[in-house]
């Protein structure tokens, strides 16, 4: 019933051959068992937990290895060349010639399954890799909403939108600015100077732009704005005065007074004139909850996937990942060199490579996606024993359902304003997005990444500027040692966690998401 087929050595295996890589030489397993390849040791762990004693399963990338740069021996060749199924996760995880050996020698009729992209048929949740960290921010705009009739208001009419007082951290400053195509800068807001007449904008009825905005010091801002429509050169008519409230660098949950406000630190959001109700209010993106959940800091939802709130009851978040230095060209931000807070406007774009983050494992539910695949892919390669893989798989899920319920319980119960992950490289989004936990910074987006003087000094602010008592390693990276000596300089504890691979302490993908979620909370409490 299952096929056992000779492939031809293909180019791949020449060269590792050629290279000198050692390894048994090629034998034909006579067995009806299936042979299953998969390309890490926490996918091989999901599949041995769906295939039973039905299935031999073998993993490629060994335990304490990396993925990301594990290259293929011949032993890993001869696996591939006798399978009958094969798992991967996704091109963004696994060395790509790992991934090309096993496309060039998997048997031509064996399945070869990449679970992150296929788990997406079962519900698995999928984050996209931004390209530049940066620009994983909020973007803040400008906007008119409203036509404005009933104050004269017509299209050739204006509003005139000042800031008139900052409150900000001691030597903090704000800026408002357009950048043009060209990287012609337009300065609209600058309180280096105080605030005032010349800080103004000007917008067209039910218009919006979209702003760059930067913060020379971390700390809370509060930052004031009142309007007027101008229906002729000659006629001003005062529309209102609305404060608006930046949490720059800095945890908006660890501070008193943002206690309970609604806070916005990511997708799109404007400070709005709103011509109808002679209010400024933000704009913003609806969060996922109904508007009820919302409370008083709603004035309303009035536009399908958006809502209009309150800025008294509203926090704007300007996270560390808006940290970088003042590029040349832009000094009149500050001394070129210097380090800022910038928010970049969203016509700029929001780079992403247009794939997904590969780690999808760290939520739990997306590891039961995964389950979901592997067994109706062993099903269709070995009909026979479908019954096996169906109830191994539901045994499978019905524990991962209690993990996942386990580790939300585990870091729910870490404080808010002290649930700040940092860590080697940027593996943890799932985690952070399933279970609420911000992922506060990184030394590089990838292991392959060298890091720079600039990261380091990254890092350490975001340290300093989230209090936090500890940073995260994953025991196999060499890039741990950057972060350890960064920790060690800034005298916070240094903890363990697990994100591609497994070691002696660590043996199953159950035993990782345990272990990641204890460890947060014995080093975050």
């Amino acid at each position: 019933m299952i096929r056992r087929t000779f492939l031809a050595v293909s180019a791949v295996l020449v060269a590792v051959l050629a290279a000198g890589c050692q390894g048994s030489a090629y034998t034909h397993r006579n067995t009806d068992q299936l042979q299953v390849v998969a390309t890490t040791g926490i996918i091989a762990d999901l599949v041995k937990n769906v295939a039973g004693d039905a299935a031999n399963v073998v993993p490629l990338v060994p335990a304490n290895a990396d993925p990301h740069s594990y290259e293929p021996t011949l032993r890993d060749v001869r696996n591939i060349v006798y399978s009958d199924v094969a798992f991967s996760n996704y091109v963004m995880l696994e060395e790509h010639k790992l991934i090309k050996t096993l496309d060039a020698n998997i048997p031509p009729d064996a399945p070869n399954i990449g679970l992150a992209e296929g788990a997406t048929k079962y519900s698995a949740r999928v984050i996209p890799l931004v390209e530049d960290v940066t620009l994983d921010t909020v973007w803040l705009g400008l906007r008119v909403s409203g036509a404005g009739s009933e104050l004269g208001a017509d299209r050739a009419s204006e509003v005139r939108m000042k800031m008139t007082e900052v409150v900000a951290p001691s030597g903090g400053t704000v800026h408002g600015f357009l950048t043009q195509a060209l990287g012609q800068n337009t300065l609209y807001f600058d309180s280096s100077d105080g605030a005032g007449d010349s800080d103004v904008a000007t917008l067209p009825v039910n218009a919006h732009t979209h702003l760059s905005w930067a913060f020379s010091k971390p700390g809370v801002y509060k930052v004031t704005f009142e309007t007027h429509l101008a229906t002729d050169p000659e006629h001003k008519t005062y529309i209102g005065k609305g404060t608006y409230t930046f949490a720059v660098g800095v945890d908006p949950h660890s501070d008193p007074q943002l206690k309970n406000k609604r806070i916005i630190d990511e997708g799109h959001a404007d400070l709005t004139t709103d011509l109808d109700t002679k209010r400024l209010t933000v704009f913003a993106d609806s969060e996922k909850e109904t508007s009820s959940d919302l409370g008083e800091s709603s004035y309303e939802r009035n536009v399908a996937g958006h809502d209009s709130l309150n800025p008294d009851d509203t926090v704007i978040s300007v996270t560390n990942k808006a940290w970088q230095e003042i590029p040349r060209g832009s000094k009149f931000l500050g001394e070129p060199g210097s380090s800022t807070y910038l928010l970049p406007q969203a016509v700029l774009g929001k780079h992403v490579h247009g794939e997904m983050d590969p780690h999808l494992w760290h939520d739990v539910s997306n590891a039961i996606a995964y389950v979901k695949l592997i067994r109706d892919t062993l099903a269709h390669a070995d009909p026979d024993n479908a019954g096996t893989y169906e109830a191994n798989a539901k045994r499978y899920v019905d524990r991962l359902d209690a993990l996942d319920r386990e580790v939300r319980d585990t870091l729910a119960s870490i404080p808010k304003d002290k649930r700040h992950l940092i860590t080697t490289h940027d593996a943890f989004a799932y985690l952070g997005a399933a279970y609420d936990v911000d992922i506060a910074g990184f030394v590089t987006p990838n292991p392959a990444v060298e890091p720079s003087v600039t990261d380091r000094i990254r890092l350490a602010d975001t340290i300093r500027n989230l209090k936090v008592p500890a940073v995260f390693v994953e025991p196999q990276l060499g890039r741990s040692l950057t972060l350890r000596t960064v920790a060690d300089e800034a005298n916070v504890s240094v903890c363990d966690i697990y994100s591609d691979a497994f070691d002696s302490r660590v043996t199953t993908y159950e035993e990782l998401m345990r272990f990641n979620a204890q460890s947060l909370k014995g080093c975050l409490t």
